[in-house]
């Protein structure tokens, strides 16, 4: 045996026989197969591997193998299959890949390989090839299209490709059963001699830039089964001719297709899938389409698809999806949708749609979504389909439906708008059991009766709007339940009684409208605490004073038609004033004038003396008065003032680099956060470098979730940085220094953060991390993003610092090379300990940690068993234990639930162990702002459209044991 494996004892075998081990594979005796998948391995690949001779299997995805392709293994001259996917490989695949030139699979996907060789075309056994998710950055070379026996090609998500177009060589691949380049930077049109190739099965050319037309010879391949061409720049008709008979999917959704369909489309008898909105298509949809026998999902909308729909659709296939919004159809929806129970999205919205919704919705438990606003319907909603259990979104909104609202709902239901319909009756009481509610939009009907206070019970409502009906009676006065509500709408109603004082309580209310109905009384003081953008409470009978939080000529048409009101002063806003009888002001004798006056003039003498002899004694400290001062603004301040303000009361911290005090400038609160970079010789190179880096990225740089750097302050024996100063310090204080004892400022008494501020601060610093990456020219890495370095003002708006590992690319997704790795235990991304070429990817995975440390409450560092805590977050969630269980107990509430989960799930999947599996920085923050404000109109975005990879064994965890993550975020 070779010397690697000589010490090798399996834990489940008995026998001393190596063919016996379970990652051994043997033919006569006789090593010929390793398999070493998932085994944590980090070690080059040795050298004496090939000392097996007879050796024609290597298999060792999914481990940590660092460093360029392995040539040893070119003296394995038998072997056929190697798969070195998922590892950390990095460099061009080596130009003498021929020295293989038995191998039939060839798997480097998943890697951070560099460049693609010509010689890869002299493999001329090689039946399989798969390349995707890879750092290439060159060019394709045409000569893979020399490859006679290929059956498979993989080249998907090669985002940074060199844009090029399909060789015409390829349609050469006779063998070829599977063509994969999804979102790898193709362009150019489709070669005609597609049609040529013969054996093709699937085609995914997907989220290109493939322009003209679709190839007409496509469609007469008899083996093609799957099609993918959606998210290019197609256009034109789509071909006529139709022979490709085991055709199950076809998207070419999301392109400039014009025309009409084929009648030929009804004749697809495999097809299962059909997938072609958001193109111009016209015309009427085939009615033979409706008959197809495996049909399951069925989307065309946006599109001007005219005519009506066959009424045979969900009678002869199990339909799952039903989406034709946003065309001009007419008629009717197919009364069948559900007649195998197995529908679960009618998407029909923006039509001329008319009659009654289908009566099978009424008895179709799979059903999750109804969107059918916006056209002319008519009649009562089937009664069962509220209860159907997986029912969680209902718009209906702007047609002409009759009827009461159900006494009992789906628990799933977050989402109900029924705008502008003739519903009437009460509002039930039973509605305290629809307590998924997030958005409840009933406007515009004719609802009576009283609000019930069962309402209040809802405690996860966002939005709650009951304007222009016939309410009566007073507001429920109980509402702190509302702690979720954002809006409130009540206006023009018949409601009475006066304005409740708890309305002030609700935290995150920010839109509030009660205007045109019959309320009197005060306007409670609490209303002033409430940071409203929208805000209406005319055409009532209110009385007394405005909250003085109003006086704002913002405020302006928030309070006509009311007679009574008044506001302390009429500068602001037109409002008669208020009796200023019983607000005489008190003043000052003139004794006690003079007395203050005194005795301020003497501080500020003894301040300014105090000043002197501080600035005196640190120029001699510091043996060096020669200061150079280089500012980025307008400053308040001076030199002096800024030294004399470095004392150990001012001190607040102390890290790495350097101590950072809290310094006063001046007398009305103004305060600056300076720097002090260490002196120490044995580290003056390093800090040098580190500050000229944080004064060229942030003196360059400006946004508003960046840390604003005022000025910079040198001499030849001391640096200082001067920054705004941050009130709420770091966010790493804030989740996890909430009792611990400081030597610099005593014991930190925080309260814990509630989610809504941990939501708010992690889109803050997204935005601020998004903003380097994407929009700065050059783009920034920070290198170092921790919750340290998260900074928080007085609102908790979140900024980045301590840009002193920070690098500049020379351009977007470029792989730099460091000197030395640098960061933050927990935080670091793992390429980052095998390789010093890195890109934005690295602050992606850190961005990741603070989203965990968010949901979890834990440390970075503070995972169990000594692992840190991304680590331990995905072992969480492998060993299928559920994600609620893994928050913070502190903050975890019912009403907070999803939006935890959905943040928890886009840390796991920033943290993803390979590079190109993270998201981007302006992914994540799409993300993140649809968690913070809750989607309305259903769009769909990037993130959300892009398939998840499944080879992936980590997101099919997520998939298999939390339901999807692209779907569910």
């Amino acid at each position: 045996s070779p010397p690697f494996l000589s010490h090798w004892i399996p834990s489940n075998s008995n026998t001393s026989s190596h063919c016996s081990w379970p990652e051994i594979s043997c033919t006569n005796n006789s090593v010929t197969g390793l398999s070493l998948v998932n085994l944590n391995i980090t070690l080059p690949v040795p050298p004496f591997i090939c000392d097996l001779t007879n050796l024609t299997h290597v298999d060792l995805n999914y481990n940590y193998l660092p460093g360029e392709f392995p040539k040893s293994l070119y003296k394995c001259s038998k072997l056929e299959y190697l798969d070195l996917s998922q590892n950390y490989f990095v460099g061009p695949i080596p130009d003498d890949i021929d020295s293989l030139p038995r191998l039939k699979q060839l798997i480097l996907a998943g890697n951070n390989f560099s460049d693609i060789p010509p010689t890869i075309g002299r493999l001329q056994e090689l039946e399989n090839l798969q390349l995707w998710m890879n750092q290439f950055n060159g060019s394709v070379p045409p000569e893979i299209g020399n490859l006679s026996n290929l059956k498979d090609l993989n080249m998907s998500w090669n985002t940074e490709l060199v844009p090029w177009t399909l060789p015409s060589n390829f349609t050469k691949l006779k063998k070829l059963k599977n063509l994969w380049i999804r979102q790898s930077n193709l362009i150019g049109e489709l070669p005609e001699t597609l049609g040529e190739m013969e054996a093709l099965e699937v085609i995914d050319l997907a989220i290109n830039n493939l322009s003209g037309r679709i190839p007409n010879g496509l469609f007469t391949l008899k083996n093609l089964s799957i099609v993918y061409l959606f998210k290019n720049n197609l256009s034109g008709e789509v071909p006529q001719v139709i022979e490709s008979w085991n055709l199950s999917i076809l998207d070419i959704s999301e392109n400039t297709l014009t025309g009409i369909i084929p009648e030929e489309y009804g004749n697809l008898t495999k097809l299962t899938e059909l997938a072609l909105f958001l193109n111009d298509f016209s015309g009427e949809i085939p009615k033979s389409i409706g008959r197809l026998p495996n049909l399951r999902k069925f989307r065309m909308f946006n599109n001007n698809f005219s005519g009506t729909l066959a009424p045979e659709f969900g009678k002869y296939s199990k339909l799952e999806a039903f989406e034709v919004g946003i065309n001009r159809l007419t008629g009717k929806l197919p009364d069948d949708l559900c007649y195998w129970g197995k529908l679960e999205e009618v998407i029909a919205y923006g039509n001329y749609l008319s009659g009654e919704l289908p009566s099978s919705l009424g008895n179709c438990s799979s059903l999750k979504n109804v969107k059918v606003q916006d056209n002319m319907l008519s009649g009562n909603i089937p009664s069962g389909m509220w209860t159907a259990p997986n029912l969680t979104t209902v718009l209906v909104s702007n047609n002409s439906l009759t009827g009461k609202l159900p006494e009992k709902m789906s628990s799933d239901l977050s989402r109900l708008e029924m705008r502008d319909n003739r519903l009437s009756g009460n509002i039930p009481t039973g509605v305290s059991s629809w307590t998924g509610l997030k958005v409840f939009d009933a406007g515009n009907n004719h609802l009576s009766g009283a609000v019930p206070r069962e309402l209040t019970a809802l405690s996860s409502l966002i939005t709650l709007s009951l304007d222009q009906n016939q309410l009566t009676g007073s507001l429920p006065s109980d509402i702190v339940s509302w702690e979720s509500l954002a809006s409130l709408n009540f206006s023009r109603n018949q409601l009475s009684g006066t304005i409740p004082e708890k309305l002030g309580l609700l935290p995150g209310l920010t839109g509030l409208d009660l205007s045109a109905n019959q309320l009197s009384g005060e306007i409670p003081d609490q209303l002033g605490r409430l940071k409203l953008n929208q805000f209406n409470l005319s055409s009532n009978h209110l009385t007394g004073e405005i909250p003085t939080e109003f006086e704002n000529s913002a405020y302006e048409g928030s309070f006509l038609d009311n007679q009574g009101l008044c506001a302390p002063s009429s500068a602001a806003i037109k409002l008669p004033i208020c009796n200023s009888e019983s607000r005489k002001s008190s003043k000052l004798s003139s004794k006690s004038l003079a007395l203050i006056l005194s005795l301020g003039i003497l501080l500020c003498l003894l301040a300014f003396s105090i000043t002197v002899i501080v600035v005196r004694s640190y120029w001699k400290r510091n043996g060096d008065s020669n200061w150079k001062l280089n500012s980025f603004q307008r400053l308040n301040f001076s030199v002096s003032k800024i030294l004399s303000g470095l004392t150990e009361r001012n001190l607040i911290g102390s890290g790495g680099s350097g101590k950072v005090y809290r310094v006063p400038v001046n007398r009305v609160g103004g305060v600056v956060a300076v720097k002090k970079i260490w002196k120490n010789k044995n580290l003056e190179e390093k800090l040098e470098k580190e500050f000229l880096a944080e004064v060229k990225i942030l003196s360059s740089i400006r946004h508003a979730n960046i840390v604003k750097l005022m000025c910079c302050i040198s001499s030849k024996t001391s640096k200082l940085l001067v920054y705004e100063y941050l009130d709420n310090r770091s966010l790493d204080r804030w989740l996890h220094r909430r009792n611990r004892p400081s030597n610099l400022s005593g014991s930190v008494q925080h309260v814990a953060l509630d989610w809504p501020k941990r939501l708010q601060i992690a889109v803050g610093a997204a935005q601020g991390l998004s903003y380097m990456h994407h929009d700065c020219v050059p783009p920034v890495v920070h290198r170092d993003v921790k919750s340290s370095n998260i900074l928080l003002d007085s609102e908790f708006n979140a900024k980045i610092a301590d840009f002193g590992l920070a690098k500049m690319l020379v351009k977007q997704g470029e792989l730099a090379t460091m000197s030395s790795v640098a960061g933050s235990f927990g935080y670091m991304a793992p390429e980052y300990a095998h390789t010093t070429r890195v890109n934005e990817k690295i602050d992606v995975y850190s961005f990741g940690v603070i989203l965990l440390e968010l949901t979890t409450g834990r440390e970075a560092n503070d995972g169990d068993e000594h692992t840190a805590l991304a680590e331990w977050a995905w072992r969480h969630v492998h060993e299928e234990n559920a994600i609620a269980d893994a928050l913070d107990q502190d903050v975890k509430e019912p009403c907070y639930l999803d939006e935890m989960c959905s943040v928890f799930k886009l840390g796991l999947s920033c943290t993803e162990r390979l590079p190109a599996s993270r998201p981007s920085m302006k992914v994540v923050l799409q993300i993140l702002l649809r968690c913070s404000r809750p989607v309305i109109n259903g769009e769909k975005t990037d993130y959300v459209a892009a398939p998840l990879l499944k080879n992936s064994k980590r997101e099919r965890i997520l998939e298999d044991k939390n339901g999807s993550l692209a779907t569910n975020v």
